[in-house]
């Protein structure tokens, strides 16, 4: 799974996830992409799901390129403990996905395989995608 090799806080705040992204939101190395229409977190379980449904559709025929990192930990405390004692320990890290967000990208197949092969990698995740193409919008 992704994770940081090294990061400056351990545990960071919940923080708010507004507005649309302006980073990350056209395609730059592919010429089809899965972006996200809605806002989520996205595990790093969920990027790897996405990644092997997305090489398994075409049978390692183009170039996929991760346009996400996970970077951020999110807490818990262990079930059935009380209250207080200050914050869990950091369980699994996420990438906060804004609308408008490039998540992958996809070169060196057929229109038809592309959108089929980013179609079942955005039915892996937790909020809405589109496929978008550089040349037409899908």
């Amino acid at each position: 799974m992704l994770s940081p090799k090294k990061v400056k806080h351990r545990k960071v705040f919940t923080g708010k996830n507004r507005g649309t992204a302006h980073r990350g939101s056209s395609i730059a190395f592919g010429e089809y992409a899965l972006k996200a229409t809605t806002r989520g977190n996205m595990t790093a379980q969920q990027i790897e799901a996405a990644r092997i449904a997305i090489n398994r559709k075409i049978k390692r025929g183009g170039t996929v390129w991760i346009r996400v990192f996970p970077a951020k930990p999110v807490t818990k405390k262990p079930a059935e403990t009380r209250m207080g004692k200050g914050k869990g320990s950091p369980e699994f890290w996420v990438c906060p996905v804004k609308p408008g967000k490039i998540l992958y990208e996809l070169g060196g197949v057929d229109e038809e395989l592309a959108v089929r092969a980013l179609t079942l990698a955005g039915n892996k995740l937790p909020f809405r995608t589109k496929v978008i193409s550089k040349r037409s919008t899908l």
